[in-house]
């Protein structure tokens, strides 16, 4: 692997991992700067829209003191345009064979979506140890985690897809849960309207609510 950044690095650096889902390219900066300013310093930018390269560009260009990725990558193409947009880490909601061996050769850790215990041993096979588990409460939620986790104790985890304040402290109470994804701090009409007090305000709620379940 020759990644410039390592995804136990990354998943340490933080406890939570907001997902964004930017619809204008104008908004990613003040996005940004609004989970900043609640206490979060690493950005998940999903490739669900045209604006996506041009807001993980955008945020690191305006905020280079944060880790900024792509979201939602689904093949090597996409993980290029990624890397060349400036992401420092990729996530995929699942995993293919020629997405892993791409990406064993470039500059961006990958974190590759799994569901299921074949398919953790799939990327433990090529030396990928972080994945994300999705859709997470789809697919039993933390206790579907616990269990395949049992057998499979080196593998860390960021589950994504269905959380939110209710049930994050099941998640964050299984250690192999190092970190977890989310976007109930950034709702679409907050984000719309562009109320970014809003968003710092949620988030900073996220994150104390976090390191309180984290002490």
């Amino acid at each position: 692997m020759t990644w410039n950044l390592s995804p136990a690095r990354l998943f340490a650096a933080s406890a939570l991992l907001p997902v964004m889902v930017i619809d204008r390219p104008e908004q990613a900066v003040p996005i940004a700067r609004a989970l900043l300013a609640g206490g979060l310093s690493v950005f998940e930018v999903t490739l669900r829209t045209p604006a996506a390269l041009s807001a993980i560009a955008a945020i690191r260009a305006a905020l280079p003191e944060a880790y900024v990725g792509a979201g939602t990558v689904l093949n090597p193409r996409q993980y290029d345009a990624a890397v060349a947009a400036g992401a420092q880490f990729v996530i995929s909601p699942g995993l293919t064979s020629a997405l892993l061996q791409h990406a064993l050769t470039g500059p961006a850790p990958l974190i590759p979506g799994v569901a299921t215990p074949s398919e953790v041993m799939q990327a433990l096979d090529l030396g990928y140890d972080h994945l994300k588990f999705f859709p997470a409460e789809a697919n039993g939620g933390a206790a579907a985690l616990k269990a395949i986790s049992a057998p499979l104790a080196q593998v860390r985890f960021c589950p994504t897809g269905g959380i939110g304040p209710a049930n994050l402290a099941e998640y964050l109470a299984l250690p192999c849960v190092a970190t977890v994804g989310g976007s109930w701090m950034l709702p679409a009409d907050e984000v719309a309207a562009g109320d970014w007090a809003a968003v710092t305000a949620l988030t900073t709620e996220a994150v104390a609510r976090v390191t309180a379940l984290r002490a």
